[in-house]
């Protein structure tokens, strides 16, 4: 175990969009204060650094997944992976964010001690064994939500008969061949409507094989509004005005969509039809068997996969896998997709907290039995904040507004000579899955998830107009957190 002089304020788990943002806020509100990044990957950027497959690129707007405070300046609203990594590298470089971060250190052990007020972080360092230890009076988890390690992958039978190549997403390489090669891509998420029409451009030809389907619709890649505010308007003001009017149109369109269910499907399912036209059965390949926003939409920027549809260089299979075979895939129609190559689009591995051991005086916090403070912090668990994004929105927007609601508690702390916060339920409180979502992804890790309550502040919104407040204004004396 090394031990170095490695005691920090604040020690931040993650070096992705959420840590970058939180450090940032940090730096800016809380100034003075000892920090750390440990990320455990050798580089930063998290999601936009891990995913390497073709056509990788933001299923939200930039202008509301870009940062509060750092303007998007960019022509391209619905971005390519890239270009958002370039992003957050700028962030970190520009406030020297990037000096404090520890690469390849993944916390695997986090153990809190009312003895001395202190969170004691134990990682693994690189592959070759050494562990290191740190302490701090306070960690923020800016770990995302789902495993690094690997994707989702269900138990199809026969898998290892297949003689050509099968690759999840989460695991692409740059020397994994597709041009002029048959392929399918079995998902119909956001992986799959981004990895399709890319794909298409240079294969034979792309199936995107399907089970059921998901809501998908048009965005404009460019943001016109948006690119003519930036040329009139000074870059802040007018990236100010841009992300409140996509702010707002995204909360009414939700809005629309959970009031008015069948209406909006019809609308767009009206909208897929008149860009396909006759070439795809509409009302077999979009149409859904849930309500719109039960699940996330699925963005299709300048209508690329309905253009590649309309072609001809890619089509969809609405079918259930029976097995794998030498050749391809055997379907339960009885029909066989034949294929050189197999891109499983099958999901993610939720992973809450990134996994880690965690105790409070050597017991074992089990986080279901735990109830979420504003969706951030949880119940009888000190001096812990958690940083995720909303399901019906940019994931930006709750991280950020996390971020200012947690350095208003370390300034409240230190102006009221308090060393300890902590989240405490005092009444009898009904309880909640943590999200009203039934994405696969979700549904797979619900039970072993903290819950959430019937009542404020135990109960998440999933509106960033109250949370605004909530977060920014509300008043920190409040007898469900606890100062010592």
């Amino acid at each position: 175990m090394s031990e170095k002089s490695s005691h920090f304020d604040v020690i931040i788990v993650g070096a992705g969009l959420s840590g970058i943002g939180a450090a940032h806020h940090l730096q800016k509100k809380c100034p003075g204060r000892p920090y750390a990044i440990l990320e455990a990957r050798s580089s930063m950027g998290g999601t936009w650094d891990l995913f390497q497959y073709p056509g990788i690129r933001s299923d939200s707007d930039m202008y509301t997944l870009g940062y509060s405070f750092k303007p998007w300046e960019n022509a391209k609203a619905i971005a390519d992976g890239p270009s958002i990594l370039q992003y957050i590298k700028d962030t970190a470089s520009e406030g020297g964010i990037d000096q404090n971060i520890h690469y390849d250190h993944k916390v695997d052990k986090m153990e809190w001690s009312s003895e001395d007020s202190k969170w004691h972080v134990e990682t693994q360092v690189g592959g070759n064994g050494t562990r290191a230890r740190y302490s701090c009076n306070f960690l923020f988890m800016c770990s995302g939500y789902y495993s690094y390690a690997s994707g989702y992958l269900p138990d199809f039978e026969n898998m290892e008969s297949f003689k050509g190549q099968i690759v999840h997403p989460q695991k692409w390489t740059n020397d994994i061949e597709y041009e002029g090669k048959q392929v399918v891509v079995i998902g119909s998420g956001a992986t799959a409507v981004t990895l399709v029409p890319e794909l298409a451009k240079k294969t034979a030809h792309v199936i995107m094989l399907q089970r059921s389907p998901s809501y998908v619709m048009n965005m404009p890649e460019q943001d016109k509004v948006a690119n003519f505010l930036r040329k009139i308007l000074p870059s802040k003001v007018a990236y100010w005005f841009s992300r409140w009017k996509n702010i707002l149109f995204g909360l009414f369109f939700y809005k629309l969509c959970r009031k008015y269910p069948q209406a909006l499907k019809k609308f767009m399912m009206n909208l897929i039809k008149k860009e396909v036209g006759d070439t795809v059965d509409v009302d077999t390949h979009f149409n859904p068997n849930y309500k719109p926003w039960d699940q996330r939409l699925c963005a299709v920027p300048d209508n690329d996969l309905f253009i590649s549809l309309k072609k001809g260089t890619s089509s969809i299979v609405t079918d259930h896998i029976v097995r794998f075979t030498e050749r391809g895939l055997l379907l339960k129609s009885g029909k066989e997709l034949e294929a050189d190559l197999i891109v499983t689009a099958t999901g993610l591995k939720m992973e809450f907290l990134a996994n880690v051991e965690m105790k409070i005086d050597g017991k074992e916090i089990d986080l279901s039995e735990l109830l979420i403070y504003r969706g951030m912090m949880f119940s009888n668990v000190p001096n812990l904040a958690q940083f995720v994004g909303y399901t019906n929105a940019s994931w930006t927007l709750k991280a950020d507004l996390s971020s200012v609601y947690a350095c208003r508690l370390l300034n409240h702390m230190k102006k009221n000579g308090a060393t300890i916060c902590t989240p405490r339920i005092t009444r009898d409180i009904g309880r909640e899955p943590i999200i009203d979502f039934n994405s696969g992804y979700v549904l797979r890790a619900i039970d072993q998830l903290p819950k959430q309550g019937t009542e404020k502040p135990w109960k998440l919104h999933q509106n960033y107009i109250l949370d605004t407040f909530n977060f920014r204004y509300s008043s920190l004396k409040n007898p469900e957190l606890e100062f010592k």
